[in-house]
């Protein structure tokens, strides 16, 4: 005779495997940290936003969940659409720490609502719509690109440094190991554009990265001023 699965154990067993599921929807997060001056020195120029120019300090791009092979989800809910009145709370640190230079102006409104719904809906197993503009605001706070940089004394005076002493410096005063993305001047010079920090699936701490995205920068690169 087949044995049965009670009732009360059926749905326990169901909802073991869906909180396994959820836990298992991506396996980390790149937080991803842009450098005003090289967004705008390079061919898509920039625009500042209606508030104003940004303060001189790295702004965030995104929170990302990715996968250990490299790949990442995408646009996971579509029925979850960006909430401004959900994060009104967060406004002003969002439009100190997370404004948009894409052009036209704009308040930021769409770049947030663009960074939800592509890749904020797909951590909502552990953060809703206002823990993950939190988690990344937070995280950027906890380690301080610039300061780390300058205590380095790699300043964005528009010399240029060597990528390995920007590495070392960010790993030594962070403790973990970033990847930089670097983008290229009118006059072809390699910038420092974008820094890369991994994240655990809980969003809670900083991690060593399992894997780093594709890309290079010349073994030299330009800290440009803004």
């Amino acid at each position: 005779m087949k044995p049965t699965i009670s009732a009360p154990l059926h749905i326990l067993v169901l909802h073991l495997l869906v909180v396994l599921s959820a836990s298992q929807d991506f396996d980390f997060f790149y937080l991803v940290q842009q450098w005003p001056g090289s967004y705008c020195d390079a061919k898509q120029k920039c625009c500042y936003p209606t508030t104003g120019k940004p303060a001189s300090d790295f702004g965030i791009h995104g929170l990302w969940p990715n996968y250990k092979d490299g790949s990442y989800p995408s646009n996971c809910d579509s029925s979850n659409s960006f909430d401004a009145s959900v994060i009104s709370d967060l406004t002003g640190r969002m439009q100190t720490n997370w404004p948009s230079l894409a052009c036209p102006s704009s308040t930021g409104l769409k770049f947030w609502s663009h960074e939800w719904e592509k890749h904020g809906t797909c951590s909502e197993s552990v953060l809703d719509q206002h823990g993950y503009f939190e988690t990344a605001l937070n995280l950027k706070k906890k380690v301080d690109l610039l300061q780390i940089l300058e205590n380095a004394g790699i300043q964005p005076d528009g010399g240029f440094y060597s990528l390995d002493s920007i590495k070392k410096a960010i790993r030594d005063g962070s403790g973990y190991t970033p990847f930089i993305e670097c983008n290229v001047d009118d006059s072809g010079n390699s910038q420092l554009y974008q820094v890369y920090l991994c994240v655990d699936n809980s969003g809670s701490d900083f991690t060593e990265c399992p894997v780093f995205p594709k890309g290079r920068c010349d073994s030299k690169i330009e800290f440009p001023t803004f």
